[in-house]
C-alpha cells in the first residue's frame, strides 16, 4: 500500500498543478521548469520531486485541456446542423489554440522534451477525424477534405 503524502508535500504538488497550466498557457510546453517551480513558490528539487519530468508534469495538466477538446467536439458532433458543428468545433479550437500555447503545443508541434506528444495527438486526431467525417457524410463538406488538410489548418493556426 503506497504511503500517504505528507500534507506539505500534497500542497506543493497542487501548487505547481495549479501554476503549470499559467506558465504553460502564455509560454507553451516548452517553458522553463525553473520559472514554473518560482512560479509555485517551491524549489525546482521539489518540482522533480513530484514530477520526474516535463511529460509527467504535463500528464498532470493537459487530460483537462483535452476534455475541453473533448466537449467541443461532442458540442459539434450533436449539432443537428452538421456544417454548423464542423464550423463551430473548428472556431473553437483554434480559439483553444490562440489562448492556450500549451495545447497549442499539444496538437500542433513535437514539443522538446520527454513529453509523449504522440499519445496526446492520437487521442486529438481521432476526435478531428468524427467531426471531419460526420460534415463530409452529410454532404456540407468536400469528399477529397481529409485528416492531412484538417491538420494543415491546426498547424497554419499555431502561434
Amino acid at each position: 500500500m503506497p504511503q500517504a503524502m505528507r500534507a506539505d508535500a500534497a500542497r506543493n504538488r497542487d501548487r505547481l498543478s495549479q501554476r503549470l497550466p499559467s506558465c504553460s498557457g502564455e509560454r507553451g510546453v516548452d517553458v522553463p521548469l525553473d520559472e514554473v517551480a518560482r512560479s509555485a513558490g517551491v524549489s525546482i528539487g521539489t518540482l522533480y520531486n513530484h514530477f520526474p519530468n516535463r511529460g509527467a508534469l504535463l500528464d498532470a495538466v493537459l487530460p483537462e485541456r483535452l476534455a475541453e477538446f473533448d466537449r467541443l467536439a461532442t458540442t459539434a458532433l450533436a449539432d443537428p446542423d452538421a456544417w454548423r458543428g464542423f464550423t463551430g468545433f473548428l472556431d473553437g479550437m483554434f480559439v483553444m489554440q490562440a489562448r492556450d500555447r500549451a495545447f497549442n503545443d499539444a496538437i500542433s508541434r513535437s514539443p522538446v522534451g520527454a513529453v509523449d506528444r504522440g499519445r496526446r495527438v492520437w487521442a486529438c486526431r481521432g476526435v478531428m477525424d468524427a467531426v471531419t467525417e460526420r460534415a463530409r457524410d452529410a454532404g456540407v463538406l468536400r469528399r477529397d477534405f481529409g485528416p492531412n488538410d484538417l491538420a494543415t489548418l491546426v498547424w497554419r493556426c499555431r502561434r
